[in-house]
């Protein structure tokens, strides 16, 4: 019997290639979008590709939406063997610019729809006494990232969660693991671009050191960045692997920058890491 993999987020970037790479490697795949109408590239690539997939309507920020999906997935396949979170949203700002509904906004995607998803599967798996569950953190989830404050607090508090929830699971049969990317090329991330380009609210007194970090992230995107065809490899790793890990960083400079804080008690290295990213001084 073919294991059930429900996969969120899976209109573009990492999520569309996960949905791919997990059904090739054999799993029934139900693949889950806010809305149904962007489901055009993910269809067009399974058909390009041969093959089959399973779409379902899930809004990671409601309620009923989730409850829903997930029902409907039981109740088609009796289980859900893989649970990959991945559905996510950017935001790039200073703290002073970010406002309460931004914040909200922020935490609400990231996180608690990664809460609503794997609080309304976790059941079935423990009643199955058996699962995984596979969280799209990143990099920003283990090292803060300057202007990245509302998505990094998010991500940090998905690490907290699967971090706190992995022992207790593991008593039920269930996996937990954390996939840490760092740069991938994305719509997501030309999304944020975007964003941040249009803000109407940005304070000059943070223009220099914007513009800064703005120029060492593309130099970052453009040395090291990674495709969503790598992370969902690594995905499948997690999927498919006897040993699962509670840790995937994406590539082996990921894995440097985070065990360069994990050596760090006093976390006096990442600050001095993060800072030599920006202008000495503020310039206002």
């Amino acid at each position: 019997m073919k294991k059930i993999a429900l996969v969120t987020g899976t209109s573009s970037g990492i999520g569309l290639s996960t949905a791919l790479a997990l059904a090739k490697a054999g799993f029934t795949v139900v693949a889950t979008m806010r809305n149904l109408d962007k489901a055009g590239a993910l269809q067009q690539a399974a058909q390009a590709q041969g093959l089959a997939l399973e779409l379902q309507q899930m809004d990671v920020q409601d309620q009923a939406s989730v409850s829903a999906c997930v029902q409907r997935v039981i109740q088609t396949h009796g289980q859900i063997d893989v649970l990959v979170n991945n559905a996510g949203s950017g935001f790039l700002g200073a703290m002073e610019e970010t406002g309460i509904g931004d914040l909200q906004q922020v935490m609400d995607v990231n996180f608690y729809g990664v809460w609503r998803v794997t609080q309304a599967v976790f059941p079935h798996m423990r009643a199955a006494g058996a699962g995984r569950i596979l969280s799209v953190s990143s990099v920003g989830g283990l090292i803060g990232q300057p202007f990245n404050d509302a998505y990094c607090a998010a991500k940090f508090a998905v690490e907290g969660f699967m971090e706190s929830l992995a022992p207790v699971a593991q008593r039920f049969g269930i996996k937990i693991a954390l996939i840490e990317p760092g740069p991938v090329h994305s719509e997501f991330v030309a999304s944020v671009q975007e964003k941040v380009h249009s803000q109407a609210n940005q304070l000059e007194a943070y223009a220099a050191m914007r513009a800064a970090y703005l120029e060492g992230a593309a130099q970052a995107f453009a040395s090291i960045g990674q495709s969503p065809d790598q992370i969902a490899q690594l995905i499948v790793d997690a999927a498919t692997t006897a040993g699962m890990h509670l840790r995937y960083p994406s590539s082996e400079v990921m894995r440097g920058l985070i065990s360069r804080k994990y050596v760090d008690p006093n976390g006096d290295s990442i600050l001095s890491l993060n800072g030599a990213r920006l202008p000495a001084t503020c310039g206002g």
